[in-house]
């Protein structure tokens, strides 16, 4: 009779739990409204417009057309890099727009499946180009190479660049403001952000490297326990990419040259 009642207890927190663990997509639809972690900051998947307090972008469209969906509004979260898991985490928003597949973020949040994959460059002033023509030219230590705070970047330049000195800044700051402002030689950025800053920034190149590093795939954070949650959302995505959806977006956004 004991032992009876201990498995039942067991298995009445694990049930608890299991519903606990399970309660986005209900908390989505009864409440209405769709929250999304973004940052903001990155040129051209999510860009904050600080004077209407509105964002435009690759994800936004990506969230907006979700919440429509699933028949709720959505509402975006201000976040930022370093604290991106943490939001998923604690519950502060359902899911975050994209963000780099990372081993070390998949210890703490669950992922989607991958709808795009991008790859590392470096970028420089054209006043520097003679200087640098491949990564080995940055891997100096007269040279500062700089990244953002809680970024993927920011492992890669102390492992692209073990040579070099590394300036890691928080946000709101960026690391290609760094670069602007002469206080570093390089940046390095995906080669979706890089197209966008070069084309915002005349002054500024992308290193004619002989490859880009580290093609990354890239996925929604989703609470790590959550798995009706990350099923819904995966169905979705498989839906709308054999719909061409992704396809559209990408081509709208200039994901691709």
């Amino acid at each position: 009779m004991k032992f009876l009642k201990i498995a039942a207890a067991a298995l009445t927190l694990m049930i608890g739990t299991a519903q606990a663990n399970a309660q986005a997509l209900q908390d989505i639809l009864s409440g209405g409204v769709l929250k999304v972690g973004t940052t903001g900051d990155w040129n051209p998947m999510t860009m904050k417009d600080v004077t209407t307090n509105t964002y435009t972008g690759y994800d936004i469209d990506v969230m907006t057309e979700l919440a429509k969906d699933l028949g709720v509004e959505v509402e975006f979260v201000p976040t930022d890099w370093k604290t991106l898991v943490s939001g998923v985490t604690s519950g502060k928003y359902h899911m975050t727009g994209s963000a780099s597949v990372s081993p070390a973020r998949a210890k703490a949040a669950g992922y989607s499946t991958s709808y795009f994959s991008l790859a590392t460059v470096p970028l420089i002033l054209k006043s520097s180009g003679d200087k640098f023509k491949d990564w080995g030219d940055l891997d100096n230590s007269k040279v500062t190479v700089a990244a953002t705070l809680g970024t993927t970047q920011e492992k890669q330049v102390k492992q692209f660049f073990p040579n070099a000195k590394h300036q890691i800044v928080e946000a709101p700051a960026r690391d290609f403001q760094e670069v602007l402002a002469g206080r570093a030689d390089a940046h390095i950025t995906s080669n979706v952000e890089a197209l966008k800053l070069v084309e915002k920034y005349p002054q500024m190149m992308i290193v004619p490297v002989s490859a880009p590093k580290a093609p990354t795939p890239i996925a929604m954070l989703l609470p790590q326990g959550d798995q009706v949650w990350i099923n819904y959302v995966n169905t979705w995505i498989a839906l709308k990419s054999e719909r061409g959806f992704f396809d559209t977006l990408g081509k709208k956004w200039r994901l691709k040259e």
